[in-house]
């Protein structure tokens, strides 16, 4: 009996780490700009992007690079992510306008929580928040 049972649960972690996969590899190659955040969760946000087969641009959202920057790199980007907890007002407001100019989808983030933009990535590998 326990063997079964032991057995029953590898075949269920196996579908659920197969499903994982297939949800992360919905991101792959696409390019995403993520404005404003702490500094010291910039490395661990891109880890978690490349984890799912996504390029993450930083912007530190008007402290030390300039905001005009972010025009630079809207275009060149499949969507933006803004923790709202941890932005300027004017670089927000920069972002929203291009974001609508460029087409761009836009997922303002609780705040700027490692787990808050894992959970909008796995929202997107789901198709609730693509373009």
């Amino acid at each position: 009996m326990r063997e079964k049972h032991r057995q029953q649960q590898q075949a269920r972690q196996r579908q659920d780490s197969d499903e994982k996969a297939e949800n992360k590899a919905g991101l792959e190659g696409r390019s995403f700009l993520y404005v404003g955040g702490r500094d010291c969760q910039v490395a661990h946000l891109r880890q978690i992007a490349s984890s799912y087969g996504a390029n993450l641009i930083h912007h530190d959202g008007g402290l030390r690079e300039a905001v005009s920057r972010i025009d630079n790199v809207l275009p060149s980007v499949d969507c933006v992510f803004c923790p709202i907890d941890c932005i300027s007002h004017d670089a927000c407001i920069r972002v929203k306008t291009g974001c609508k100019k460029w087409e761009k989808a836009f997922v303002p983030l609780r705040n700027g929580s490692k787990s808050s933009f894992e959970r909008a990535l796995q929202s997107m590998t789901q198709g609730d928040n693509t373009q």
